[in-house]
């Protein structure tokens, strides 16, 4: 009997988002200018106000409410009818030092290789073969739907006028017994919009839009897979706007915090999350190097052709630098004949998971997250670029060289085949 799932997203002017982004932008900055920063930084957005919280040892000097104030204006909150407005919102930040408990179990070790966790946790990786990027089809749509609203917003103003920035939509996928998509079942749709008429005529033109002219878009994205696009079966349910009304939004009209999408941020509620997030956290913190390093090994895994689902478990104690355990689930998908206990043990004796080598591998301790707060930390395309920072505390620019999503590279697939004999 057939099963439907669902998975979300959330555009950058989601109000969580926005703060995921400013925290991730802070956290560049004091890379940028030191890379061993070691930084946890919280942030809170509500009507007309950012509160900045958490740890910092740095030997950089940052201009916190330049950085902020940045990162609302790229987002677009730069109308005061928004009621949150980079220009004149208010910028509060209580960062203070980084606990010495806390940083003993990082720092002064002989070894760096010895440096130990930045918490105790458990983190996942996971892959799958359902999309060409290895993650889950109703995610993929999901991100990819309020990627092209976000392009039309900032690029193609005259397309859909009325747009602003916070947005969310939602995919539900029915599936077989197998775990084959069989069609799309549901869109949800829902964006912030400008006021320009009664409920109803605001409603039926946003709908229009996003039936003709946003999902067509959407599906051109994926015009080399037949097999996703014979999904659009033409019997989908559209929800847009449903409340009929969505004005007020962004952080006036809802706070947001740090760390809220945690689902959004991995693979859409498939597999599995070990509960921490992500975004204001330096690689130190395993919550997010070592749920790095779990994707890679998934993907890889799955590219490999070992299986064609793959969950990685991997966990820590604070200040401890070998994990307490790798664990591999391949839900009986598995091309190779061995048990997951037997593929988790090769996994272990390929991958040094220790936190140092994690940054190492994946050249974490560069000024690269900022692109990662907004529509997924995975399934995104490597690439190389340069980024400049500037600063009012230091007389030149900085050129920075970064590699983005590394943990996205297909880079391991030859040697897990020949550990694997495929």
């Amino acid at each position: 009997m057939s099963y439907l799932f669902t998975s979300e997203s959330v555009s950058e002017g989601h109000p969580d988002k926005v703060a995921d982004q400013i925290s991730d932008a802070l956290l560049d900055e004091f890379l940028a200018y030191d890379p061993n920063s070691k930084v946890a930084c919280e942030t809170l957005v509500t009507t007309g106000q950012v509160v900045l919280a958490g740890e910092v040892k740095s030997q950089a000097y940052i201009d916190v409410p330049e950085v902020t104030r940045n990162v609302i204006e790229r987002i677009g909150y730069t109308k005061s009818e928004y009621q949150f407005e980079a220009k004149s919102c208010g910028v509060l930040s209580a960062i203070h030092e980084q606990s010495d408990d806390i940083n003993r179990g990082v720092d002064k070790k002989a070894d760096p290789m010895d440096q130990g966790a930045g918490d105790q946790g458990m983190m996942f990786g996971y892959a799958t073969n359902e999309t060409d990027n290895y993650m889950p089809l109703a995610l993929d749509l999901s991100h990819a739907l309020l990627l092209e609203l976000a392009a039309i917003r900032k690029n193609e103003l005259a397309l859909m006028p009325y747009l602003r920035p916070d947005a969310k939509s939602q995919v539900t996928i029915e599936y077989d017994d197998n775990g084959t998509p069989l069609r799309i079942d549901t869109i949800v749709i829902s964006t912030q919009h400008d006021d320009f008429g009664s409920d109803q005529e605001m409603q039926d033109l946003i709908r229009k839009d996003v039936i003709n002219i946003l999902i067509p878009r959407v599906k051109e994205k994926y015009k080399f897979r037949e097999d996703i696009i014979n999904l659009f079966d033409g019997n989908i349910t559209y929800h847009v706007n449903p409340t009929g009304k969505f004005v007020i939004g962004g952080p006036h009209g809802d706070t947001g915090l740090t760390g809220r999408k945690i689902i959004v941020d991995t693979y859409g509620g498939k597999g599995a999350h070990g509960g921490g997030a992500f975004s204001g956290k330096d690689p130190s913190k395993v919550d997010r190097s070592a749920a790095y390093a779990s994707r890679h090994i998934a993907k890889n895994l799955v590219a490999a052709g070992v299986a064609s689902e793959v969950l990685v478990q991997v966990s820590y104690a604070i200040g401890v630098a070998k994990p307490m355990n790798i664990y591999v689930n391949t839900y009986g998908k598995a091309n190779v004949k061995l048990s997951d206990g037997e593929i988790a043990k090769i996994v272990d004796q390929l991958f040094d998971m220790r936190p140092k080598a994690i940054e190492d591998r994946l050249k974490l301790r560069n000024p690269i997250y900022s692109e990662t707060a907004a529509y997924g930390h995975m399934g995104r395309a490597p690439q190389v670029l340069t980024k400049v920072f500037k600063s009012r505390y230091n007389p030149e620019p900085k050129e920075i060289e970064v590699e983005l999503f590394t943990w996205e590279k297909l880079d391991l697939v030859d040697v897990i085949k020949k550990a694997f004999n495929l």
